[in-house]
């Protein structure tokens, strides 16, 4: 196991640029602006997401306080890591766990102002984190569907999550920063299928078999992604690769078509039911052109893993900068998922029963 785990560093100009604790502490307060957005751009919308989730009232202004409170010290962390101390691997891995302490672990007693750090809101994404860490869900009258946009979200933060596990191991070992050891078959692995895990169980838990199968498609694609790692296929190698293949795209088709058909209702890959735009459904919020926009950036960034299957384009996966930006992409993909998830669920809500008539597309799970 050891020998598995142990393997050499990858050095890349990028990490000169910014640091693996950088990259991590950037993607998880970027992910908390665009929740800002999120609940910013659904109140415009009049959708009220705090009744959805069974939560007090959330204000994005509180949000945007609370993302800006933890972006401030990051970004002058950077600046002066960048003009002071270039190179040195303490700032960075401080500022790391400086953000994972103050998001996860700091009572909001300590925290001053006050003011800057929502109490109801943080409280409540800390309870929630920890109930879904363990495959729990809540009841539909105590805010299940708010489980459920939670655990999707850590899917999302699948890689970054791994991530962070290479992260602080680095600093167990006081590795250089300047360098990544990605070379982990086991625990990084492991990591990577935790996310997908939890929803799995939240879906057994809720007798929802055809949206865990959509989860349990993730594990084929992520062993045999990693078998390809190793250097003792031989001969299975060409196999590996093409059974990877195979689950990469089992994975991204039906995620694809979870999301169209199931999480968002529309009726593009299925059979269409009343009287409304091609691929849409009856009752609808936002404009036309954005459901049809969501539905072409939804299956682009499904396939951003496709940049592996073309062998002129492997150094882009490859390197720190384009494993950083496809995370960014996937943080952007959810957030733009969340707002027709969510829109989905309030028309669901409202228009109960024009559902019952079937005014919206077929879903074979409840959520």
């Amino acid at each position: 196991m050891a020998d598995l785990d142990a393997g050499e560093e990858i050095e890349d100009p990028f990490n000169r640029l910014l640091p693996l604790p950088y990259k991590l502490s950037v993607v998880l307060v970027f992910g908390i602006w665009l929740w800002g957005l999120n609940v910013n751009v659904l109140h415009q919308y009049r959708i009220d997401i705090s009744s959805l989730i069974r939560s007090s009232p959330i204000n994005a202004a509180d949000v945007f306080r609370y993302a800006s409170t933890l972006s401030a010290p990051l970004v002058a962390c950077i600046i002066i890591w960048k003009a002071y101390t270039y190179h040195g691997d303490i700032l960075p891995n401080a500022t790391l766990i400086g953000v994972l302490l103050i998001m996860f672990a700091v009572p909001h007693r300590f925290l001053y102002p006050t003011s800057f750090w929502p109490a109801a809101g943080r409280s409540r994404f800390l309870a929630t984190f920890r109930r879904i860490a363990l495959g729990g869900l809540a009841r539909s009258e105590d805010g299940k569907f708010g489980d459920v946009l939670l655990a999707d979200a850590l899917t999302s933060y699948a890689r970054p999550l791994s991530e962070l596990y290479i992260a602080l191991t680095m600093m167990w070992r006081r590795q250089g920063t300047d360098s990544v050891d990605r070379s982990s078959m086991v625990a990084v692995p492991l990591l990577l299928a935790v996310p997908f895990a939890i929803r799995l169980r939240q879906c057994i838990t809720d007798n929802q078999p055809y949206n865990a199968l959509k989860y349990a498609t993730a594990f084929p694609a992520i062993l045999f992604s990693t078998l390809l790692r190793a250097e003792s296929l031989g001969a299975w190698r060409g196999l590996i690769g093409y059974l990877w293949i195979l689950a990469a795209l089992t994975n991204a088709l039906y995620s694809f078509y979870w999301d169209v058909t199931c999480d968002w209702d529309l009726t593009l890959l299925t059979k269409p039911v009343g009287d409304h735009p091609y691929g849409l459904r009856a009752k609808r919020n936002f404009s036309d052109n954005a459901y049809y926009s969501m539905i072409a950036l939804d299956l682009v960034l499904r396939f951003a893993w496709a940049f592996k299957l073309s062998p002129h384009l492997e150094h882009f996966y490859d390197i720190e900068g384009g494993i950083f930006i496809l995370e960014l992409l996937e943080v952007v993909r959810r957030f733009l998922w969340v707002y027709f998830r969510v829109e989905t669920e309030w028309v669901r809500t409202k228009h109960s029963s024009d559902v019952l008539l079937g005014d919206v597309g077929p879903k074979l799970d409840e959520d």
